[in-house]
C-alpha cells in the first residue's frame, strides 16, 4: 500500500490474549474424507461419529481443555495445539458434545473465561 506521498504504509496486527473460548462446534456425522484430510482416527463408525473443534485464548488453555476432554468420556484426542489454542476431538456424538460442554462449563465457572455458545450441525 502507498499513500499520496509514495510512501509505504505498514500495518501491524496483534492478538490480545484474553481469557476466552471463541469457538466451540460439534460436527455430527462428518464425511469420512474430513477425517482423512485432518489426519484423524479412521477406525470409527462414521454413522454415529462426531468431530468437536474449539479455539481458545490464551492458547496454552488447549492443554487444560485436552485433559478435561479425555477424562470426560470416550473421546479421541485428534489435535491439541498450545501455540494456536486449537483443540479437535472425535468420538460418538453424545461423547463429543458432553466433552465440549464440560470444557466450556469448567472454563466459564471455575477459570472465569468468557465463553461462546456450543454450536452443532
Amino acid at each position: 500500500m502507498a499513500n499520496d506521498h509514495g510512501e509505504q504504509i505498514r500495518i501491524v496486527q496483534e492478538t490480545v490474549a484474553g481469557k476466552e473460548i471463541t469457538f466451540a462446534h460439534v460436527i455430527g456425522g462428518p464425511a469420512p474424507i474430513i477425517y482423512q484430510k485432518l489426519g484423524l482416527n479412521p477406525q470409527l463408525d462414521y454413522r454415529s461419529s462426531a468431530i468437536g473443534i474449539m479455539n481458545m485464548t490464551p492458547p496454552e488453555s488447549a492443554v487444560i481443555a485436552s485433559d478435561i476432554a479425555v477424562k470426560s468420556g470416550n473421546v479421541y484426542l485428534g489435535f491439541a495445539d498450545r501455540f494456536t489454542g486449537t483443540l479437535i476431538i472425535t468420538g460418538d456424538i453424545s461423547d463429543v458434545t458432553s466433552a465440549l460442554t464440560e470444557i466450556v462449563d469448567y472454563f466459564r465457572d471455575t477459570l472465569g473465561y468468557v465463553v461462546c455458545k456450543i454450536t452443532k450441525r
